[in-house]
């Protein structure tokens, strides 16, 4: 029998699956993509895919129901999952060895200050002209998006016979394996883990069809996407401090709107006014990368980067009630110092050693880092923030009690202040435990994110000790430095 007595499942929290739901999308597509683009041509592929991309936008603004718009939302993820990848595939392939430092800077700007930025001018937009416009948005850099495409990238035959050789095993192995990955992970905290039926199916797919989709590509002569390129030292060591860097960078995106929302009751546009300071510096870092590129190895980029990003997250472990929008400021700007230092330089890292022809299979592998290193990052984070709540609220709870004199005076001097309002005695006594039962509760979060930014600022630190593993390289001519 259903349980009637839940609560109702409001629109925003079905949103809100349905969006972390695309990040299974975005982790299964990022290595797709590098084969549809050869089969479909750069220049089709995407146009199509933004043509959709557009199309989508606007029927989720219009959509009618909550099933109307998770299609719309679910395909709107599943065609702009194409951009990301392709923007540094594109890069790659088509700039010179001597140009791709700007290029991957550009693609940074993407990667760092599109999260930072997008909270700010979606609460802005949802404020002053609706929900719908957050969606409608997307309609002028799409149209100018279509224009550049069809103008600059040169027309390509489609090589549609190679639909017939394709390693059609390889993909329903990743699709399956990645995919229940992600779902396992993402819903493993609301469902109890391996208490849950769901999560051990989940569990078991991933723990048959993960291998099995690795052993596939590796003994192919011409396999869906080249795993052989991991072998590959600085791709294989940059793409797992890849995968690092995207559970810091999401997480730490993740981390702060929570924290606003949880513990400071903050709405939408007040969480995007504190988050902006996350991007608007990296505006004025972004320039000076390729130069420092060119001049300086290229690990010592990425440690630096990620010691500040870590030294950004140690400032926000030893919080407390007052600490608000305002208070982020000075670690959000030292947040901003060091992101445009990882990922980019990191892009170059990955990918210096690679021949150009296989630069489409090298950026899907390392984006892949980044995206399952953000679901990845993102259910840990939450699964800390749940576990350690609960944890700091038994520790509070210890000393917290009726049997401590302060405790008594406390309780006794709120019931008195609800006495005053007109409650009666036995409600003014509730209300009071009730009012200790929040505080504690908030002090628990607040303890909780304070081990949450700690866990950030560890994993920092071990992505700038891991890039010392690769070779050395700076971005002067694309070559190994000796």
């Amino acid at each position: 029998m259903f349980n009637t007595d839940e609560k109702p499942v409001d629109f925003r929290t079905w949103l809100g699956v349905m969006g972390t739901m695309l990040g299974a999308f975005m982790a299964v597509l990022d290595i797709q993509i590098a084969w549809l683009a050869r089969v479909f041509s750069v220049r089709w592929y995407l146009m199509v895919n933004v043509a959709l991309f557009l199309v989508f936008s606007c029927l989720c603004g219009i959509a009618g129901s909550l099933g109307e718009m998770i299609v719309f939302r679910a395909c709107q993820g599943f065609t702009g999952g194409v951009m990301i990848p392709m923007a540094l595939t594109v890069a790659l392939s088509m700039l010179p060895k001597s140009k791709r430092s700007l290029g991957l800077a550009l693609f940074g700007i993407t990667a760092t200050f599109g999260p930072a930025i997008g909270p700010s001018i979606g609460g802005w937009l949802t404020d002053n002209y609706g929900w719908p416009w957050v969606f409608y948005v997307n309609l002028i850099p799409g149209a100018l998006m279509l224009c550049a495409i069809f103008f600059a990238l040169a027309p390509a035959p489609m090589r549609l016979d190679q639909l017939r050789e394709g390693d059609w095993l390889g993909i329903g192995c990743m699709a399956i394996g990645l995919g229940s990955l992600i779902a396992m992970l993402e819903e493993g905290q609301r469902d109890d883990w391996l208490g849950s039926t769901f999560i051990q199916r989940c569990a078991l797919l991933a723990a048959i069809f993960i291998p099995a989709f690795v052993l596939i590509e590796l003994r192919r002569k011409k396999p869906f996407v080249n795993l052989r390129l991991i072998a590959s030292r600085n791709l294989g060591i940059a793409s797992a401090a890849n995968f690092i860097l995207g559970l810091a960078l999401y997480g730490s995106v993740y981390l702060l709107p929570q924290y606003l929302t949880i513990v400071q009751n903050y709405d939408a546009f007040q969480t995007g006014q504190a988050m902006i300071w996350v991007g608007l510096p990296q505006l004025l870092i972004f320039p000076f990368v390729p130069r420092l590129m060119k001049r300086i190895d290229l690990r010592t980029l990425v440690c630096f980067g990620a010691l500040v990003f870590a030294a950004s997250c140690w400032m926000n472990t030893s919080m407390s009630y007052n600490y608000a929008g305002n208070q982020f400021m000075v670690s959000n700007i030292v947040r901003a110092l060091g992101q445009p230092f990882t990922i980019v330089p990191l892009s170059a890292l990955a990918t210096a050693l690679l021949q150009t022809k296989d630069a489409g299979d090298g950026s899907a592998v390392f984006n892949i880092g980044r995206n399952l290193g953000g679901s990845v990052g993102t259910v840990l984070l939450d699964t800390i923030i749940t576990r350690r709540e609960q944890f700091h609220d038994f520790q509070i709870g210890a000393y917290v009690n009726t049997y401590r004199p302060i405790v008594q005076e406390r309780v006794t001097y709120l019931s008195t202040i609800f006495l005053n309002k007109g409650y009666d005695a036995v409600t003014a006594t509730q209300q009071a435990y009730g009012q200790i039962k929040d505080v504690v509760r908030r002090e628990a979060y607040i303890m909780a994110f304070d081990d949450a930014f700690l866990i950030v600022g560890v994993s920092l630190l071990v992505a700038a000790v891991l890039v010392w593993f690769c070779r050395q390289t700076t971005a002067k001519e694309g070559a190994v430095a000796h």
